[in-house]
């Protein structure tokens, strides 16, 4: 049974990883070629088309994880399970303030604290990146052991 619970996190892990790196490499450099108006334009929707996406998968991935580790799977199972969940926290501790700020029903997108704003969330995401990566890579490793 920790077999399954492992290959659970595993998947749902690696599909976050890999849509907040395609955000982080493709997506949010491109949106930040174009005039600060079309970044934040094209922002906005594709942020929250994949909250719920990302936000289920990091929760399943943790739950997942947590769930081989109680199953017997051993601690390496909870410490990735540890890595992608606090992709969860960071975002509400770290990230949403921005969102909020971006997001505010009076934004102008031609402020120049904007563009500063983008740039500033794509940092903060390339945290959830990393995490993401490190829990994937952890998982990975389990797996194939």
């Amino acid at each position: 049974m920790s077999d399954v619970a492992g290959l659970v996190a595993t998947l749902c892990t690696a599909l976050f990883c890999g849509a907040a790196v395609y955000i982080n490499l493709v997506e949010h450099p491109a949106r930040m070629g174009c005039d600060t108006r079309v970044a934040f334009a094209q922002w906005a929707p594709s942020y929250q088309r994949a909250t719920l996406m990302q936000a289920s998968l990091a929760v399943l991935g943790a739950l997942a994880g947590v769930a081989a580790w109680a199953l017997g799977g051993g601690s390496g199972w909870l410490l990735g399970a540890v890595l992608i969940g606090a992709v969860v926290p960071f975002t509400f501790l770290a990230i949403m303030p921005t969102n909020r700020r971006l997001l505010a029903p009076d934004r102008d997108p031609d402020a120049p604290d904007t563009r500063q704003l983008l740039e500033a969330w794509g940092r903060l995401h390339a945290v959830r990146s990393a995490l993401s990566l490190f829990a994937t890579l952890l998982y990975l490793a389990l797996l194939v052991r």
